[in-house]
């Protein structure tokens, strides 16, 4: 008996001793998350077909569900007439390297009908499966299109995963004009992604700003005259190829054999002050949403005592770089990190 219970352990010891000899990050990172109020059942889904537009990749678009779903496809091909186009109407300054890699390597991108100052966004986003190293896929919010010198932005980009399945969020905020160095925040996924829909959200108002992963807060940003996004922005969704620098540093470019690159959003949410409307109302305006109001209540402006601890929990255990931690890159650390 004590024989055969030894062999049985083998494996299971076998997989300890890999995990510890080749330090697989992912090997101790599938965490049970601890319990949070779900704040994306308090808001009404919207249709991505009325309330988005093609920019760029519309050949690698595909509705699904009367519009209620979306699948972006990457490949080598894609996205570059649009591109062209967004480039002679806009100018060289809108998303310049994005736009680069874009025409160099395809993708495809939805942007919405309306800009919003402050609101509720959320989408639930499954990932393509296999290797993606080097495959970004983002849901963001911006103004660059206006202000392409001194434009907000305020990023989820989930970047794609080598041979080691190192899935990673990465946060990051521009605000009045702060638009040379970024401030970033990267976490490690507790799931893997690309097997069902996560929901991915940002809360946008004029107390703070937070992202969340299935309403689990891993940032915080509350609001500051020095440094807090304040101007009207459109929601983008897109894919497309961030070869040189998505997964760790660009060491791991995307490897188009494993193409098409698909990633598929559902029961997208958005719910916020419309700062200029189309001239027709789509699903997720005003006429379909519950009022701004209601993401200026108390679930939204405040992180309860619950949630807070949830966001410590995140932030222990899964986040591996944070700006305010990078005294290389910041001599004197930006008054937010204080």
């Amino acid at each position: 008996m004590g024989f055969s219970r030894g062999i049985m352990e083998l494996p299971l010891l076998s997989f300890i001793f890999l995990c510890i000899l080749f330090a697989v990050p992912s090997c101790a990172r599938y965490y049970t998350p601890p319990s949070v109020p779900r704040l994306t059942d308090l808001v009404p889904h919207v249709s991505i077909d009325q309330c988005f537009a093609k920019i760029f990749g519309a050949s690698n678009i595909q509705l699904r569900n009367n519009g209620s779903s979306v699948d972006l496809t990457l490949d080598k091909v894609s996205g570059k007439f649009y591109l062209l186009i967004l480039a002679f109407i806009f100018g060289p300054t809108l998303f310049s390297f994005i736009t680069f890699s874009l025409l160099v390597f395809g993708g495809a991108g939805l942007v919405s009908r309306n800009k919003y100052h402050y609101g509720f966004f959320s989408a639930s986003i499954k990932l393509p499966a296999g290797l993606t190293s080097g495959v970004v896929v983002a849901f963001y919010l911006s103004n660059a299109d206006v202000y392409p010198h001194s434009h907000d932005e305020i990023d989820i980009e989930l970047l794609g995963h080598d041979k080691r399945k190192d899935w990673v969020i990465q946060t990051n905020i521009y605000a009045n004009g702060s638009v040379k160095t970024g401030r970033e925040e990267k976490f490690y996924l507790w799931f893997d992604p690309s097997v069902k829909y996560h929901d991915y959200t940002i809360i946008w108002n004029n107390y703070h700003t937070v992202f969340l992963v299935d309403n689990i807060p891993v940032r915080e940003l509350r609001n500051s005259e020095a440094f807090y996004p304040s101007k009207p922005m459109s929601v983008f969704v897109t894919i497309w190829d961030g070869s040189e620098w998505a997964t760790h540093g660009g060491k791991y470019p995307v490897d188009y054999k494993h193409a098409p690159y698909v990633a598929s959003f559902e029961e997208m949410e958005i719910n916020g002050s419309i700062s200029t409307p189309t001239a027709t109302v789509p699903s997720g305006s005003k006429t379909n949403v519950s009022s701004p109001d209601t993401v200026e209540g108390p679930e939204f402006i405040k992180l309860s005592q619950q949630q807070i601890d949830a966001m410590d929990w995140a932030r222990r255990k899964l986040m591996f770089y944070s700006y305010c931690k990078d005294t290389s890159r910041y001599r004197v650390l930006p008054p937010e990190c204080k």
